[in-house]
């Protein structure tokens, strides 16, 4: 029988026969395992297939993968040969070839004797010849020796037998501790073992008496020179006996500490090992673990119940602790439950074996075991105890030690540096041991002690400043590394600096989050450690330090006395909120500050949940806020920000439209906080606002709101008075006069906190959030709309007009913050960019980017900014040549230093035409959009009556001043400081008005000089009104109050300046009888108000000129704006009867579509027509027809159920009502131009049925209303109309403003214009109307419904009329023509109906010229509401501009 077979793997045949060859160049490809080879190379050997002598030269040509020592190798030789001598089913043949495999072995040294004499069986050594007794002696032998070692007992000399041996023995440990220099370590060891020797002492016991010598002696160091002569695994089985003896019920006895340190000794020297000891101690975990989770929960039951009412207690217990007056803190409740806590647990320590050990390695200072005993006992919160915190506190004291003596010397440094010291040495002396590094240790130990350093307040501290000296170290090494020169790396302590920053700060933030914060709201109201603690949290981003105060209360919920002192600080916030008042400001303000000094998160956060639902609370809170610290504001902003973005509550009421009571406190409250208190931080809530405009949200945009308007004084209101309007076109003096709701211009404190503001939204360091807020607002406004998912349109009209409103406000500020204006533009994108990068709406795009057009500037002239006239000059000629305007342009640059290109103006050109489409460009010029959107109201009208006022008051104010009787030192340096801000603030506003003068006149002139090229190429000039309504009128006019005074001014200036091609009366006809009520259909609320301001500033010029025909004339009579054939400005001019009938077309239009948005089903057409009949109330109606028409239809409105409308009309019916008795009827409105026809009164069947449906939508059964009756009236009625125009002018007020009348057809008008895309008209409509004029054709009705009929198919026909049928009839109608301009008669009229329905296409464009006061004496220069005072209208400054026949400007 031979040995089975293995598979050889590495061993293979071709091996075997390589190697019988003797062929000493062969080697194995790889390397192979070690003990898989050798099993093989002897499996092969012993089957006889490899010969013993070839056995070594295969090892030298083979590789183990493992790399071993000749011992590993023998070993696992002798292994596998024992092994397999093991097998005893081996054939005869095979085992003798083993043995001989054994001798060969032992004989070549390969495996030594000593390994097989070991491991193999005595009948193999015997066999092989390696023992030399027989293999039954040597069983024999093995018997008797172990059972001499095993069985056998050694008597020793106990104690008790014999005292002697030990009395030396106790007698020289003693000795040796008091005279431990004299005997050296090792004479101390002979002696000892010579006592154990001569007395035959049990070792045992000797080393237990050593121990107890040791536990007496703990700072004799020569005991660890002794114990190592005993075994290691005697000492934890002495020291377990010892803890056991203590465990014993009949034992009373605590465990002294003094065996808890011996212990710890032991095993921090490595003589023990933790775990072997640990196994001796009681109690065991899992039962201490049980007792402590049932303690724990009972006082976590308790600190919940502090603060709830019992249901079950009668009033008067339930009020006892509320008597008014008696408010009172209780700062030490949650210590004084701790101290409770800490003395029921007292027995713990004392019985708790555990603990105890645990307290030996903090007295020996063995961290590294103690860390492993806190880690495995952390459920028991070993840190509670008194004893063992104490421990731990010495441990950090000694950690920091060394570091915060280089923090003391190096602030002494700092101060008595200056008294002498060289400064270049003291500094030195610093850099050198500024450097502080700290052990990881040190985390751990602060780690492990967590909110209870708030024992030891004073070492708390001392971490605070280490920490900050150490985190600031670790920045200043960076900052050094980086400038560094040579590239040279700089390394301390042989590490990388952005190392040791990267470990440094994760260190610093764990310490602060896991001791520093939860111990200060133990320390009872000590804002000192407050303040040291927010020394290190100030050099951490705010980031950082919100993720901190996030992590704050979710770690200590489970902590009963935090938990306690929350409940307890919440309850003592609640009580004194209830009594805060302004009279007792001080006291409890304090005591609120006392509270937050201690737990700020709780107090700040209770308080604000108070504000959210008590907005009166704001006042008093902001007062009593001024005892806070600066931690306490950075955790206020952290709150505010976390109730913002908190789930789970509306932003917006159950109506859909007004914000939550909550966000309007909370942002209130923000914005007053930030105003007082110069040391809130802002970042962190603008960017939050940057993230919610990312999501699409803007409701909290109501924050920016108030900050602005709190810390800037800069505010969004859309319903300005008269007055401010008109102030809103003056300088930055006057405007900030009329609108700084009595906020001092020069008060030092609005100046701070506007700075502050700025400089939160532009840091120094990056990010600067300022303009990427304003693209994501502006682009946010956008969104609103295409985004609306709101279930009204009124809900996405209420958010259009919010997030409008902000950014209005918003870009105001940022103007007025950011100066000089250069540095705005620094920061502002190009107009290519906010157009094609950020996609921002033309209006958007140039009201952030209209004040940098301002400093564009010619080459040559370095203080002649757009859009003055660089010429200087008066005497302009009108007409200038298109090169030089062309060169004009082309020196026109923007140049604003590096990093910015300079920009030409041609460029800027360029872009404009970028952003209309192409087909715009026909009826457009670029020059003409880029002026009307570069301009602004300041450019346009002087409003001289306001400088003037402002003026007054200042003037009034000195006289006042003087008049005081108190003549003190302190009221007589007070009135003359107050006289120097009055006079400092008179002389800026006349200087001021001077200037705002010599702009409006350079611009004028630059105005005059570019007219001529404006509109002159554009090739389609029919549509040119319905492109500038689109382009420019209606997107600018609804954007805000001042543009929408703005929109009409610049209509007014293009008919002033004589603008060719541009028609002024086809201007209004497109306004009203084309747009109007389509935008009044698809306006918001605001924007219906400012489209009616419009509508009123373009009816009271137009109601100026038609009061007086020699008015007429003179303004209107020779314009090109009232050219009949628009198309070409020298031709027939439209006559005064002529305006007076498109006029009367014009009021028949708005009454119409106003009463049909009226009566619409639709909510917003119904509000907004209201809306735009508040604005223009005062010229409109003018008719009795008109106005009763509108009564009824407003009186209906009265009585719907929906309350904001109800609102609306009752103000409406009001100021109808007002004006009632001023209303005329329609032959005094027709002066006798009009041919109106007595109509049979009408029944209300007829009224309520005859409906048709026309082209502009208006109600048939009104304009017979309107139409029908009446009586030609004699010319003397025009010169009534005079008269009454200027007997309303001449009415002022004791204050110098004119008197709103209630009878004059002038004033402000609300605009709403329909939005149609038809084209402006046709000349040849004009034509014909002009021709049934001239030749006196009078058509009568048959029926009332004839006028309005003939009026809707004549627009309708003349809107399909061609454009080329149109030329050929006005080149007819023209070359007829042999009258001059202004010869046609106003006796000669026109049917109603007819010349309804044809001058809306054929009358153009209406344009204006200056007038001056002395052409009408009865007019003052000023814009007031309600008052036919118009010439600061119609004038553009103090200088006479009149109208020649040939068209040209004296």
């Amino acid at each position: 029988m031979s040995l089975p077979p293995i598979e050889c793997i590495y061993v293979t045949e071709e091996i075997i026969r390589e190697s019988k060859n003797g062929n000493s160049n062969f080697s194995f490809s790889s390397p192979v395992p070690m003990l898989r080879f050798l099993y093989e190379l002897s499996s092969a050997m012993v089957r006889g297939e490899l010969p013993f002598q070839k056995c070594k030269a295969v090892l030298d040509a083979v590789e183990f993968t493992e790399r071993v020592s000749e011992d590993e190798f023998a070993s696992c030789f002798a292994d596998i040969v024992t092994q397999m001598a093991q097998d005893f089913t081996m054939a005869g043949e095979c085992r003798i070839n083993l043995i001989k495999l054994a001798k060969w072995l032992v004989e070549s040294s390969l495996v030594p004797l000593r390994l097989f004499q070991e491991r193999s069986e005595e009948e193999f050594l015997s066999e092989a010849e390696m023992i030399k007794i027989k293999a039954p002696d040597l069983k024999v032998k093995e018997v008797r020796v172990n059972t001499r070692l095993l069985y056998q007992q050694t008597k020793f000399n106990l104690l008790r037998e014999e005292s002697e041996g030990y009395a030396k023995l106790v007698t020289l440990l003693c000795r040796g501790s008091e005279d431990s220099t004299q005997n050296s370590s090792t004479a101390r060891i002979g002696i000892i073992k010579s006592l154990i020797g001569h007395f035959d002492l049990d070792p045992n016991r000797v080393f237990d008496i050593v121990l107890e010598c040791y536990e007496l002696q703990p700072d004799n160091n020569a005991f660890l020179q002794l114990i190592p002569i005993f075994p290691k695994s005697h000492a934890s089985q002495i020291l377990g006996f010892k803890f056991q003896f203590y465990q014993r019920m009949e034992v009373n006895t605590p465990t002294p500490f003094g065996l808890y340190k011996l212990t710890a000794l032991l095993v921090k020297e490595e003589f023990i090992d933790l775990d072997s000891i640990y196994a001796h101690l009681l109690p065991k975990d899992d039962e201490a673990f049980e007792h402590y989770n049932g303690f724990s929960a009972k006082r976590l039951d308790e600190a919940n119940k502090i603060g709830k009412i019992n249901l079950a207690a009668i009033g008067k217990d339930l009020m006892e602790d509320e008597k008014q007056g008696d408010v009172r803190i209780d700062l030490f409740a949650a210590l004084d439950m701790e101290n409770e806590a800490v003395a029921e647990r007292s027995p713990e320590l004392e019985n708790s074996q555990t603990l105890g050990l645990l307290t030996g390695f903090l007295l020996v200072d063995d961290w590294y075991h103690a860390h492993i005993l806190f880690d495995r006992l952390s459920p028991l919160n070993p840190v509670a105890h008194v004893r063992i915190c104490k421990g731990l506190f010495r441990l950090i004291e000694k950690s920091i030690s060394s570091a915060y003596d280089i923090v003391r010397q190096t602030h002494l440094q700092s101060f008595v540096s200056p008294l002498g010291i060289d400064n270049v040495d003291t500094r030195g002396t610093t850099v050198s041991n500024s450097f502080i590094d700290l052990p990881k240790e040190l985390f751990q130990m602060l780690a492990t002690v967590g909110p209870h350093l708030y024992r030891d307040t004073l070492l708390l501290q001392k971490v605070c400043r280490v920490l900050r000296s150490y985190y600031l170290s670790a920045l200043e090494l960076v900052t050094n590394a980086d400038g560094a020169s040579n590239g040279e790396m700089v390394t301390t302590g042989h590490r990388n600096p952005r190392l040791h920053l990267k470990e440094a700060r994760p260190r610093v933030e764990e310490t602060l989050g896991a001791c520093l914060l939860p111990s200060l709201q133990l320390v009872p109201a000590n804002p000192a450690v407050g303040q040291e603690i927010w020394e290190v949290m100030n050099l951490l981003p705010y980031e950082v330090r919100y993720r901190l105060y996030g992590e704050w209360e979710k770690d200590d919920e489970r902590n009963p006395t935090i938990l306690a002192a929350r409940q307890t600080a919440k309850l003592d916030t609640r009580r004194i909120l209830k009594r805060l008042a302004k009279e007792n400001l001080k006291q409890l303000g304090r005591m609120v500050a006392k509270l937050a000094h201690a737990n700020p998160m709780t107090v700040l956060r209770t308080i604000v949940h108070q504000i959210e639902a008590y907005k009166d609370m704001i006042t008093p809170v902001v007062d009593a806020f001024k005892y806070l610290t600066q931690l306490e504001y950075d955790i206020l902003e952290y709150v505010v920000i976390e109730r913002l973005a908190q789930g789970g509550r509306d932003k917006l009421k159950d109506d859909g439209l007004n914000l939550s009571d909550w966000l309007q406190s909370l942002a209130s409250f923000w914005g007053h906080l930030c105003k007082k208190y110069p040391s809130m931080e802002l970042r962190g809530l603008f960017q939050y606002l940057v993230n919610q405009l990312k999501k699409g949200q803007g409701i909290e945009l109501v924050l920016l709101q108030e900050l602005i308007q709190q810390m800037a004084n800069v505010q969004f209101t859309e319903n300005l008075t008269e007055e401010q309007l008109d102030a809103m076109a003056g300088s930055e003096t006057l405007r900030y006069q009329a609108t700084s709701f009595g906020v001092t211009r020069n008060n030092k404190a609005l100046i701070k906190s506007t700075n502050r503001l700025r400089d939160s939204l532009l840091p120094k360091d990056e990010p600067k959030l300022a303009i990427p807020l304003l693209l994501l607002i502006a682009q946010h406004r956008s969104l609103v709309v295409i985004n609306a998912d709101a279930t009204y349109i009124k809900m996405v009209s209420e958010q259009f007009d919010r997030c409008h409103g902000t950014l209005l406000q918003y870009v105001e500020f940022l103007c007025s913050a950011v100066t000089p204006a250069a540095a705005y533009a620094q920061l502002i994108p190009s107009l290519d960019d906010l157009v094609h990068m950020y996609h921002l709406d033309p209006e958007v795009a140039f009201l952030i980017y209209r004040p940098v057009m301002r400093l564009f500037k010619c080459q040559g002239s370095h203080d002649v900014f757009w859009p003055l006239d660089a010429n200087g000059t008066a005497d302009i000629t009108v007409a200038c040549s298109e090169s030089e305007s062309k060169d004009d342009s082309s020196r026109v640059i923007l140049d604003l230093g590096p990093p910015r290109k300079p920009t030409m103006w041609s460029e800027l050109l360029d872009t404009v035409k970028t952003m209309l489409p192409s087909k715009a460009w026909n009826s457009l010029s670029p020059d003409l959009y880029a002026t009307f959107w570069g301009l602004t109201l300041y450019d346009l009208y002087v409003p001289r009556n306001v400088y003037e006022s402002e003026i007054a008051k200042q003037h009034a104010a000195l006289k006042a001043l003087e008049e005081l009787p108190d003549n003190s030192s302190s009221a007589i340096n007070k009135r003359k400081k107050d006289k120097e801000r009055i006079q400092e603030a008179l002389d800026r506003l006349t200087s001021e008005l001077h200037k705002h003068e010599e702009n409006v006149a350079s611009v004028r002139r630059r105005l005059t000089r570019e007219k001529d090229r404006w509109l002159s190429s554009c090739p389609d000039t029919l549509k040119i009104n319905m492109e500038f309504l689109q382009r420019c009128i209606f997107p600018r006019c609804t954007f805000s109050m001042p543009d929408a005074v703005y929109c009409a001014m610049f209509v007014h200036t293009l008919h002033s300046l004589g603008t060719p091609f541009f028609n002024t009366v086809n201007h209004i006809d497109v306004l009203i009888c084309k747009t109007l009520q389509p935008m009044i259909c698809c306006c918001t609320e605001y924007e219906a108000g400012r489209l009616g301001r419009f509508l009123y500033e373009t009816l009271k010029i137009a109601y100026y000129w038609k009061s007086d025909e020699s008015i007429y004339e003179r303004e209107c009579g020779n314009m090109p704006g009232f050219a009949v054939y628009y198309r070409y400005p020298n031709s027939q001019r439209v006559t005064y009867g002529q305006f007076i009938k498109v006029h009367w077309k014009w009021s028949q239009r708005i009454t119409r579509l106003v009463i049909q948005c009226l009566e619409s089903t639709e909510y917003m057409e119904i509000r907004n027509a209201l809306i735009m009949l508040t604005k223009i109330s005062s010229v409109f109606p003018v008719t009795r027809k008109s106005g009763i028409n509108l009564e009824k239809r407003v009186a209906k409105i009265k009585n719907d159920e929906r309350e904001d409308l109800k609102v609306l009309a009752t103000g409406v019916a009001a100021a109808l009502a007002a004006r009632k008795s001023s209303w005329v009827t329609d032959e005094e409105f027709g002066m006798g131009y009009l041919e109106l026809k007595p109509v049979p009164p009408i029944t209300s069947k007829s009224v309520a049925g005859n409906t048709v449906a026309a082209q502009n939508g208006s109600s048939v059964n009104v304009s017979q209303n309107e139409a029908a009756g009446g009586r030609t009236v004699a010319l003397g009625t025009q010169q009534s109309d005079v008269n009454l125009v200027k007997d309303q002018v001449s009415r002022t007020k004791p204050d110098g403003r004119l008197e709103r009348a209630e009878n004059a057809p002038l004033g402000k008008s609300d605009l709403k214009t329909k939005g149609g895309t038809s084209a402006n008209g046709s000349d040849a409509a004009l034509s014909v109307t002009l021709a049934a004029s001239q030749a006196g054709i009078a058509k009568s009705h048959e029926n009332q419904k004839q006028p309005d009929d003939s009026s809707n198919k004549l627009d309708k026909h003349a809107a399909r009329t061609p454009a080329k049928n149109s030329a050929e009839s006005e080149l007819k109608a023209s070359s007829k023509r042999s009258v001059p301009v202004g010869s046609l008669t106003k006796t000669q009229k026109q049917d109603p109906g007819k010349d309804d329905g044809k001058s809306g296409k054929a009358v153009g464009r209406t344009s204006a010229i200056s007038v001056n006061d002395r052409d009408v004496p009865s007019h003052t220069e000023g814009r007031q509401g309600g008052t036919t005072n118009v010439s600061s209208a119609i004038t553009s400054n103090g200088k006479t501009v009149s109208a020649s026949p040939e068209g040209s400007l004296e």
